[in-house]
């Protein structure tokens, strides 16, 4: 009796039959498993200056060749994607690209010749030897036949970028031998995400994934898009085995080293203090005798527009003369120029800066030039560590992805004092904080049922339980 691992065979109903090319039968199932093998190589370089389980990680995605690392803030995603960019370059001969988000590249290069790697900045196309550095705004200016892998750092980001951008950026992506991924926050419930993140990867596309491990309540999703009706894709009961298996054939998922097996040691976060701060105001809605929660979206916008002079004032109490650095938060123009005005030492990051004026900025903060740093969520909520600031203000939005990252450039490991987070709301809004609270017990649970799930399909990959020899049916052991 053949070996599947052993033999090669002309696998009947398959594309390749009719022309007489032979298949391997592992390849077989693994084509129909949707979980590829490696594309990568086993390190020529490991530093010891990294934590067993960023070896671990570094290791696993190189590889992989093409691959994902979902790890928290402040587990070293840096120095991963940096040793993993000077191994691409030390194997393979050719340059890699790392993406990052605005004012994230100077933070990167001080970390490279922090630990003697070989990387430069970028802004106008110019390729360095080795690695080159550059925020996604001008990945235009580079050429993908420059470069042998790519890696992006907080790929999560993709999500703020219009379609062509994040359309320009996976083509960019898929050209290139070897890719990594890179962020803190790809919602484990956003399968959106995962989707176009295996798609980037040159894994099963966005749609392919949907329609292989879900189910939406329509049974048709172009017609759903159509008629304009929101889609809700659920995942198949009997699929979901498979579809985290699958999830773990390309990713790793991490909050604290022990998710990997390893000591939780130096990676213990602070205290989190959070205080919520209902601000009285002296209008009402209109019509209105007393305030009350407002319902709907047009509503919130209106109550949040109605209440920015009380909110405003509420965060310059309580961040003008400590003497201490803080984060500032906020959501509309309106808001920033308010609390610009109430907070004299404090410096605005807007929209309407540019990008360069941006990056100065968000470094000023960083580098303890500015005591106190007001911006939005989507302009600098991603990738920036600002562990010497302990506080925190916040408006509260829907989004709790931002309301994470906003956290999380302070509160991350390597925090050394507790950190206080200041949300400041209304009674009008108390609505908008009950979903934000929702949706953070939620994250929390799926993300550990992500950890759970991928360990799971992890210890069966070990097991090497699909890849051991299986016994061909005899009626395709001879076949010609």
């Amino acid at each position: 009796m053949g070996r599947a691992g052993s033999t090669r065979r002309i696998i009947p109903g398959d594309a390749h039959a009719s022309d007489g090319a032979e298949v391997d039968y592992q390849e077989f199932l693994e084509a129909k498993s949707q979980i590829g093998g490696n594309h990568g190589f086993s390190p020529v370089w490991m530093p010891d200056f990294l934590f067993d389980f960023q070896s671990s990680l570094v290791e696993w995605a190189l590889l992989k060749g093409r691959g994902a690392i979902f790890a928290d803030c402040g587990l070293g995603k840096t120095v991963i994607e940096l040793v993993w960019g000077e191994n691409v370059y030390r194997r393979s001969g050719g340059n890699v690209l790392l993406l990052t988000p605005l004012a994230v590249t100077h933070q990167i290069a001080h970390e490279a010749e922090r630990f003697g790697i070989g990387a430069k900045i970028s802004r106008d196309g110019t390729v360095h030897q080795g690695i080159t550095i550059t925020n996604y705004e001008k990945l235009h200016l580079f050429n993908p036949s420059d470069f042998q892998g790519v890696a992006c750092d907080e790929s999560s980001i993709l999500k703020s970028f219009d379609g062509s951008t994040r359309t320009a950026i996976t083509a960019f992506m898929r050209k290139l031998q070897y890719r990594l991924l890179a962020t803190a926050t790809a919602a484990p419930n956003d399968f959106t995400e995962l989707g176009t993140s295996s798609e980037a990867l040159g894994y099963l596309g966005h749609m392919d994934m949907l329609n292989r491990f879900f189910k939406n309540d329509l049974n048709n999703s172009a017609q759903g898009r159509m008629r304009g009706e929101v889609i809700k894709w659920r995942l198949k009961g009997h699929a979901e085995i498979p579809f985290w298996r699958w999830v773990c054939s390309w990713a790793r998922s991490v909050r604290k080293p022990s998710d990997l097996g390893f000591q939780d040691d130096r990676f213990v976060l602070p205290t989190l203090i959070q205080r919520e701060h209902i601000v009285q105001v002296e209008t009402l809605p209109k019509g209105m005798l007393f305030a009350i929660p407002a319902h709907g979206l047009k509503e919130q916008r209106d109550e949040r527009r109605r209440t920015i002079r009380e909110r405003c004032q509420m965060v310059a109490e309580l961040v003008n003369k400590t003497g201490q650095p803080a984060l500032v938060w906020c959501h509309l123009n309106d808001e920033g120029n308010q609390l610009e005005k109430l907070i004299p030492d404090a410096i605005q990051v807007s929209g309407a800066d540019s990008d360069e004026k941006k990056e100065d900025k968000l470094l000023a903060f960083a580098e303890r030039r500015s005591r106190v740093l007001i911006t939005k969520p989507t302009i600098g909520a991603w990738g920036l560590n600002y562990q010497h600031c302990n506080h925190i203000t916040f408006f509260p939005s829907h989004s709790f992805e931002q309301y994470y990252q906003g956290i999380r450039r302070c509160w991350r490991f390597g925090q050394k004092r507790p950190v206080t987070v200041d949300i400041i709301t209304t009674e009008g809004e108390r609505g908008v904080l009950s979903n934000l609270q929702r949706k953070a017990v939620q994250a929390d649970h799926m993300f550990s049922r992500l950890v759970e799930e991928m360990n799971h399909a992890m210890s069966l990959e070990r097991s090497n339980d699909f890849n051991q020899q299986q016994e061909v049916p005899s009626w395709l052991s001879t076949i010609n």
